[in-house]
């Protein structure tokens, strides 16, 4: 007995003997202790958690190489390869960690709608609930500082820039031709369906190195990644129907989107200012396919649409008026792959195609319009640390276009090739969780104009508190004329803004506030001497301008009960030296003030949410010409108000109405003016209005899905 009790005090004492002490103080860079921080050894049970002054000490029986960790919430796991037997009074200091929510993020110049974004100024939601919208995410973005209010355009005009300086892209990839074609006076609209989409970037200015083509802004457009379940969505409108349907399987999904509108029942109903010979007609349908593979996601979109409609409107020069007639076919395809090649890399590869033709009669002129276009996308991402990420990637852009035109027996053929390569480097550097940088630059090879551009893009963002935030930005963009340009003259070079940025924001539970100061200045703009574009215009790069302003934002789902709303206001002085103008002047599209109203309230007893959408804008410039000099007066100003109802028939049957400019306001656009002056000396004019003052829809959708709950405004 006496023999087992010595060998049993030997072993005890031997394994005391082989325990090593680990201990230390765990502190911020601030050097103030962390309590309650763990602190162990990798692949064992050996550790301990730090006292209320940031010590801690443990025993092990490990021994050789070994890696302690420690880890606390909101800050930087710490990892530690060493001795065991070196891990003695160690001072070990946690970095905050950059990725919490709290962390400062890289905002100026950018809106986010989308359930993934840290920072949202609207949700997915709003395009389909924004009274004025129409179901439209453009028409969505329009309440939104910055853009201007061109109403009879319908497009995105951004902070003085024109609708052609504003690219969409969808999953990444470019689309050449977003808007539905419409006739004068008449707004159009986005052609995709707003039901694909999660997550919508609206930037106007200062945006990343990876994109180009666009010299005031970007949108961009994210396609569902994973649909949650199966269903069928029916829609039946006042002016056609939609049907969708979604397939869901393991590994792989497939969603459909179908729509048919037609205008004839309603003009018969509400006429308005054209003469209708065959109103509006389109049929539309786009289909996303989805497959996830172990580490990436394979997306295929396609969309196509024809329209097609033939009217004659009110001209002061022309006694019968203006016959026009239109018929468009337009196809996009876009297919990408998004994915990791390890833990440190993703890539993402995608390309995109479009084919569009456009016939056009014009009284006795005949259009021909054809555009096939490709972009073509490979970028990395290097992930050094939760600190530092890389991102670089090249694209090639190609775009084909041809117009036959004819008139009066004569023929002649116009158009161009524009191939565009170009490569991006980018870099965001985290300092810590109040100071954040992305910086890089791009450069592209325009094969058309045989030049070479460097773009450098720089933005940086300080949190100030736990609430708030100030931004800088600084970039250079180039964009290549259009091709009402390019299509008559080649001999050219692209156009040139430089953005400067600074941006204040708030961020409170269901708040936030923007504040948002930018200038941006315009060179190598296009410039002939012709009222219009004509293939024998004289045309040069010698075309300059500049613009700035201040956009406010405030948007409160909080302070008063099931109540939404959002105020949008932006003040823009611009002016330009483009086109025929003979000086710098204050372009045709934009103005000066900019107001928008949007609310949203639910009403529980009526198992509806109503809502509004109000507007208003100063006046934009026109050329009288019984005044001297060009654009020479300003419109009225332009005020809408509209009102939208949902009312919720059943969890999945919705009752939709709205009307757009619900009070009648008579807003005008312009004039126009005859070509040649009266008896008096006078030239007469008549007022430009909107085709119709007022808009009213009416909709009945119902969905079908698994669980029985889910409608086509989920959510409401």
């Amino acid at each position: 007995m006496k023999y087992f009790i010595t060998i049993l005090i030997l072993l005890i004492t031997f394994q005391l003997k082989a325990q090593q002490i680990i201990n230390g103080s765990v502190l911020n860079y601030k050097d103030e202790p962390i309590v309650g921080a763990n602190v162990f050894i990798n692949g064992t049970y050996d550790g301990g958690s730090t006292d209320e002054k940031g010590n801690f000490l443990f025993k092990t029986n490990e021994k050789g190489t070994q890696t302690l960790t420690v880890s606390y919430l909101s800050y930087e796991t710490f990892l530690m390869v060493g001795d065991v037997s070196y891990m003695k009074d160690m001072v070990i200091k946690l970095r905050e960690d950059v990725n919490t929510l709290d962390a400062v993020v890289l905002s100026a110049g950018t809106f986010q709608a989308g359930d993934n974004s840290k920072v949202n100024v609207l949700k997915p939601l709003d395009v389909v609930t924004t009274a004025s919208a129409l179901g439209d995410f453009v028409g969505a973005l329009q309440t939104l500082p910055g853009t201007s209010t061109v109403a009879e355009d319908g497009r995105l005009f951004v902070r003085g820039g024109e609708a052609e300086e504003t690219q969409i892209f969808i999953d990444g990839i470019r689309v050449f031709t977003p808007y539905t074609p419409t006739t004068n006076n008449t707004p159009t609209r986005g052609r995709y369906s707003p039901f694909l989409f999660d997550g919508i970037t609206f930037s106007t200015g200062g945006y990343s190195a990876e994109f180009g083509q666009a010299l005031s802004s970007v949108l961009l457009l994210n396609t569902i990644d994973e649909p949650d379940q199966e269903k069928t969505d029916i829609g039946i409108m006042s002016v056609g129907a939609t049907l969708g349907n979604t397939q869901k399987w393991k590994s792989s999904s497939l969603s459909f989107n179908a729509s048919y509108i037609d205008l004839s029942p309603y003009i018969a109903i509400f006429p308005d200012r054209n003469d209708w010979k065959k109103p509006y007609e389109s049929a539309s349908g786009e289909s996303v396919f989805r497959k996830k593979f172990d580490s990436g996601l394979l997306k295929l979109y396609v969309a196509f649409d024809a329209t097609n409609f033939e009217l004659t409107q009110e001209d002061i020069n022309e006694t019968e008026g203006v016959h026009y007639k239109l018929k468009n076919d337009n196809l996009y395809f876009n297919g990408s792959y998004q994915g990791a090649l390890s833990d440190t890399w993703d890539v993402f590869g995608g390309m995109s195609y479009t084919h569009s033709k456009n016939d056009v009669n014009v009284t006795k002129m005949l259009i021909n319009d054809t555009e096939n276009a490709i972009h073509a996308k490979l970028k990395f991402k290097k992930r050094f640390s939760n600190r530092f990420k890389l991102y670089f990637g090249a694209e090639y852009f190609a775009d084909d276009f041809n117009e036959d035109f004819s008139e009066n027996n004569s023929n002649e053929v116009y158009g161009y090739n524009d191939n565009i390569a170009a490569a991006y480097i980018e870099a965001d550097i985290f300092i810590s969780k109040k100071l954040a940088f992305k910086t890089g630059f791009r450069t592209e090879y325009s094969e058309l104009f045989k030049e070479f551009s460097l773009a450098p893009r720089l933005s940086l963002a300080y949190k100030t508190s736990n609430k708030s935030q100030v931004s800088l930005a600084y970039g250079n963009f180039y964009q290549n004329p259009s091709s009402n340009i390019l299509k008559y003259n080649q001999d050219l070079k692209a156009q040139n803004t430089t953005h400067y940025i600074l941006n204040y924001q708030y961020n409170a539970d269901r708040k936030i506030f923007r504040a948002e100061a930018y200038y941006k200045a315009y060179n190598n703009l296009v410039k002939y001497e012709t009222e219009f574009t004509q293939f024998n215009s004289n045309y040069n790069n010698d075309g300059l301008g500049f613009a700035k302003g201040i956009d406010f934002f405030w948007r409160d789902s909080k302070s008063i009960k099931n109540i939404d709303y959002w105020i949008s206001y932006s003040i823009l002085d611009t002016k330009r030296d483009h086109k025929n103008y003979p000086n710098k002047l204050q372009p045709d599209f934009a103005n000066t003030h900019n107001l928008s109203v949007v609310g949203k309230y639910w009403i529980d007893d009526w198992r509806s949410q109503v809502g509004f959408s109000y507007t208003f804008a100063s006046g934009r410039p026109y050329t009288n010409p019984n005044l001297p000099g060009m654009l020479n007066e300003k419109t009225k100003a332009y005020n809408s108000l509209s009102v939208n109802w949902a009312y919720l028939i059943s969890p999945q049957k919705i009752l939709y109405a709205s009307v757009n400019n619900v009070l009648g306001f008579k807003n005008i656009n312009g004039y126009q003016y005859a070509n040649t002056p009266d008896l008096n000396g006078n030239f007469n004019r008549r007022a430009l209005y909107q085709a119709a003052d007022q808009f009213f829809f009416v909709g009945f959708f119902w969905t079908i899905s698994e669980d029985k709950k889910s409608n086509q405004l989920d959510k409401l």
